[in-house]
């Protein structure tokens, strides 16, 4: 019996065995000419894989890349796109630059902390409002951390905290109620046969 762990390893194991046979027979071609025709057959049936993309120009080039892929960058043929180096494939990736944010009261988030820096920047009665809203939804992302009721005078102690006292409530200003930010689930009743 012929068992896949006794087998190659393949190097893309996603275009299956049957086309790491054809790539391994393309090794086997001695005449240039044929070879590249059937080089260029392999490309049509592993396309095939994949129908909705055959024809998009960058998956193309995609397939002549993983045909030298799977040679093990052996085959010798004219490729219509320059082949990736085998030292390219050990490349480590970039670093992606993560933002350093100390972000004092995490339960509140980042996104505040930059929602409070920018409603500075308004005037009037769209001052007002856009105070409401922050303090409104900094009340509803404390209670979804914090399951016990708080009161609108922390959020708006909170608020002027974050904002280094620039932004400051209106006098009398009430908050929504804990209810109406976090909702309730409502219970699944049985029917009754």
């Amino acid at each position: 019996m012929d068992y896949n762990t006794k087998r190659k390893k393949m190097a893309l194991p996603e275009y299956g065995r049957n086309i790491q046979n054809m790539v391994d027979y393309l090794l086997t071609i001695e005449d240039r000419d044929k070879r590249n025709k059937s080089a260029q057959t392999v490309i049509d049936v592993m396309g095939n894989l994949f129908p909705h993309l055959r024809d998009v120009h960058e998956f193309k080039h995609k397939l002549w890349d993983h045909l030298a892929i799977m040679s093990d960058f052996k085959l010798d043929i004219d490729y219509p796109y320059d082949p990736p180096s085998p030292e390219s494939l050990l490349e480590r990736p970039n670093k992606v630059p993560y933002d350093q944010h100390r972000i004092k009261y995490k339960h509140y988030g980042r996104t505040m902390e930059l929602l409070i820096q920018e409603a500075d920047n308004f005037e009037g009665e769209e001052r007002e409002i856009i105070i409401e809203q922050i303090a409104n939804h900094m009340k509803k992302s404390y209670l979804s951390w914090n399951k016990d009721g708080v009161e609108d005078e922390f959020i708006f102690n909170d608020l002027i905290e974050m904002s280094e006292g620039k932004l400051k409530p209106a006098e009398g200003l009430q908050l929504a109620d804990a209810k109406s930010l976090v909702g309730t689930k409502k219970k699944k009743t049985k029917k009754k046969k």
